[in-house]
């Protein structure tokens, strides 16, 4: 672990009175979840050691402890993507700190571009795999054997399952499907989604796969949920942008909340000594 990881978990832990449970990590446009939590202790990031500096809702970019549920959480309001500065590990010190809180599992969340016209704008789509042929990993340059990691069931199939049990309590249809990862920061060209549904993506987006990679690498399970909120380049006409990104995905926060409430509600993981 990094001395800042190091230095971060302790700063949380008495600020907080203790670990947690579960890490949950909120992507665009996402961060009113948080707003759920009880009893919450907020630290900016600017506070902690090694926290990125996220350009997309920087400026509330913090760590929030309490509970969800039956489940102690520290939801991560933001997150560095490749994009923003070139760098392919910027959440390995969050993930390495929620590792030393005691979390056992960390949810991921993201907006996310549907390569398949049925694929509806606005549903949530756990992602059951990834594809990630950018030559980018965050492990590279790791000297140990563990950078060897095995990502066969990189998204746990136990909390899939549970995901699944508490949309269908929420009154929620969920799907699942494929991931892949381009860097961005521009959006995918017409060929390229073709190129990917070829391969058995599902879904596009910018961020989440090094993510996984490093909490796979660090024995964290893995749940991550997608937030459809456009139709990849080239199924229909109409342009992409950010914005429509955005309200897509605010629009989708409210049956996203819901699930998630149930779903730390039958949080069942055995509890770490904190």
């Amino acid at each position: 672990m990094r001395p800042d990881s190091e230095q971060a978990a302790r700063l949380i832990r008495e600020r907080a009175g203790g670990g947690v449970d579960v890490g949950l990590v909120l992507g665009t446009g996402l961060g009113a979840i948080a707003d759920h939590i009880n009893d919450p202790m907020v630290i900016p990031y600017a506070e902690l050691p090694g926290f990125p500096r996220p350009m997309i809702g920087g400026a509330d970019a913090a760590v929030v402890v309490g509970t969800l549920g039956t489940a102690r959480v520290a939801v991560l309001k933001g997150r560095a993507h490749h994009y923003e500065t070139g760098t392919v590990d910027g959440m390995r010190v969050p993930l390495e700190t929620l590792s030393l809180l005691g979390a056992r599992a960390v949810v991921l969340t993201n907006a996310a571009g549907a390569t398949k016209p049925e694929i509806r704008v606005g549903s949530l789509v756990v992602i059951r795999d990834h594809i990630n042929l950018t030559g980018l990993n965050p492990l590279i340059g790791e000297s140990d054997d563990r950078r060897f990691v095995d990502l066969t069931d990189a998204y746990d199939p136990t909390l899939r399952q549970r995901f699944a049990a508490a949309a269908a309590e929420a009154g929620r249809r969920i799907g699942e499907g494929v991931y892949m990862w381009f860097p961005g920061p521009t959006f995918e060209t017409p060929a390229e989604i073709h190129i990917a549904r070829m391969l058995g993506a599902d879904l596009v987006g910018m961020s989440t796969v090094p993510d996984v990679i490093i909490a796979r690498r660090l024995g964290l399970k893995v749940l991550a949920v997608s937030m459809v909120t456009n139709h990849a380049a080239g199924i229909h006409p109409e342009p992409l942008n950010h914005e429509q990104t955005m309200r897509a995905a605010a629009a989708s926060i409210i049956p996203l909340t819901r699930v998630l409430l149930r779903f730390f509600d039958i949080w069942v993981l055995e509890r770490p000594n904190r």
